[in-house]
């Protein structure tokens, strides 16, 4: 028995028993099948909440640095008195850069000085046109269509860079004015050429106008003004906080925010329940331990004569544990295997449920942790009985008889 292929053996006992084998392989397959479904749903949701958050468009916002004072004469209220500067100073955007471009590439290890964040000023103005209020805003097109991402023009074209005399309408402002591309419209004596009308965005966008930068500021006399600072960083990952900080920190008269700490709230909602679900399929994966445990005990009480056989005809005891050992990583395979499989049709059925329009997809990675964590429980769940196996002497085969 020294140079015996113990393989053979295994796989014949196997087949001889079957029923026992597949019935120690069902416990592991639940178990792995749902680990994988809920690491499955998982990654769905992270992917479905990284594609909202690229629809918030900027990481964080720049604002003038105002803050609200209450006056009071005695207990008598006078109201309240905004300190600070109305607008940012355009003179800023190198500093806001750099500070942006420096934390980024800090972040991710990139070491070229090139621009990484996309940043976009703008200019609020409130005017009147065609004889009803409507607020203007000065942009760089460029840079305002890379952070709005959801832009859609639905008639006509976009601004394009270079022509100030362009302007582009939300749809309500378009619909309420009467505007559609091609027409002319007075910006504050200013003539611009409506290029196109936005599609529907549920948001304010829909009730501006939007011009070139340079041309509103020029048209209201507002030069070297304005009145936020949108910036995207180049990744969800970037430190878009140390970013604020920073700038709040080095740059006076403006204030920093973190957009992204909304979406961080709800990622951090999607983690709990993911811990919480892979808490209950590590013990539903427990269960299939003793599961497997119980089978292997039956296992070598039906075999306590084939193993005292083999122990007479020169078996040695590791031998026997290797045979035993060779079932527990067969058991671990099938149910690793078939448990991603299931586990991710089982992701595909539920994960629409819990991730409205989450696209749910098989990600070959699991196979083989499926399969080594199956593996792994397996092999631990045969421990005892193996040990058990390998104590059996020859005369137990006799008394077994």
């Amino acid at each position: 028995m020294k140079s015996v292929n113990l393989l053979p053996i295994v796989l014949k006992d196997t087949k001889a028993r079957k029923r026992r084998v597949l019935f120690a392989a069902l416990g592991i397959l639940i178990g792995t099948m749902s680990i994988i479904a809920i690491l499955t749903i998982s990654a769905a949701g992270k992917a479905q909440v990284y594609s909202q958050l690229e629809k918030y468009g900027p990481n964080l916002t720049i604002m003038p640095a105002i803050s609200t004072l209450d006056m009071k004469l005695g207990s008598v209220n006078l109201g309240q008195l905004s300190i600070g500067e109305n607008y940012i100073s355009q003179d800023r955007l190198p500093e806001i850069r750099r500070i942006a471009d420096s934390e980024i590439g800090k972040a991710l290890d990139i070491e070229d000085s090139g621009e990484i964040a996309t940043i976009a000023p703008k200019l609020y103005v409130d005017t009147q046109i065609k004889g009803s209020s409507v607020t203007v805003v000065g942009i760089e097109p460029t840079q305002e269509l890379a952070i709005k991402t959801w832009w859609m023009v639905k008639q006509g074209t976009y601004i394009e860079s270079g022509h100030p005399e362009q302007a582009i309408v939300g749809s309500v402002a378009a619909n309420l004015l009467k505007i559609s591309a091609g027409d002319k419209i007075a910006l504050n004596g200013e003539e611009l050429i409506v290029v196109g009308v936005l599609g529907e965005t549920g948001s304010n966008d829909d009730y501006q106008i939007f011009a070139d930068l340079k041309t509103v500021q020029l048209a209201f006399n507002k030069q070297g003004m304005l009145s936020v600072v949108d910036v995207r960083a180049l990744c969800n990952a970037c430190p878009v906080e140390v970013i604020a900080n920073a700038i709040n920190g080095q740059i006076s008269g403006v204030r920093a925010v973190a957009v992204k700490q909304v979406a961080e709230s709800e990622m951090g909602m999607v983690e709990k329940v993911n811990r919480f679900m892979l808490v209950l399929g590590a013990v539903t994966l427990l269960i299939g331990l003793f599961g497997v445990v119980n089978t292997m005990i039956a296992s070598v009480n039906e075999r306590i004569r084939d193993i005292g056989i083999m122990r007479a005809v020169g078996a040695s005891r590791g031998q026997i544990i290797t045979i035993f050992i060779y079932e527990a990583i067969l058991i671990g395979i099938i149910g690793g295997i078939f448990g991603y499989l299931m586990g991710s049709v089982l992701a595909y059925l539920v994960g629409p449920l819990l991730f409205e329009g989450a696209s749910i997809s098989f990600i070959p990675m699991y196979l083989p942790l499926s399969i080594g964590l199956a593996v792994l429980v397996a092999v631990l769940a045969s421990i005892w009985p193996v040990r058990r196996a390998s104590q059996i002497r020859v005369a137990d085969c006799f008394r077994s008889l």
